[in-house]
């Protein structure tokens, strides 16, 4: 498994930069996979990056203002659903 490190945290940063409407999906860790944080914009575009834990995830999305979630409560949001949809019909 690899660490998050510097260009995750980078890559979020930027991310919510260019977007808006976005809220942030805290992905506990499993046996596969590190802690992760979802963010999605309006429109359903997201991105997932590790991060170092579930308490820097939440602290960022809190010092940018974005609302944050335990994925694992609320699941993912409809929207990230349908625009993966449509990302898959353009792709036909």
């Amino acid at each position: 498994m690899r660490a998050s490190d510097s260009a995750d945290a980078q890559h979020l940063l930027q991310w919510i930069q260019t977007r808006r409407g976005i809220e942030g999906f805290v992905e506990p860790r499993t046996a596969v996979n590190d802690v992760t944080l979802l963010l999605v914009a309006h429109d359903g575009e997201w991105t997932r990056r590790r991060v170092p834990s579930v308490a820097w995830a939440h602290a960022f999305a809190n010092k940018h203002q974005i609302p944050s979630y335990d994925a694992a409560v609320v699941g993912v949001p409809q929207r990230m659903r349908e625009y993966n949809r449509r990302k898959k019909a353009e792709g036909r």
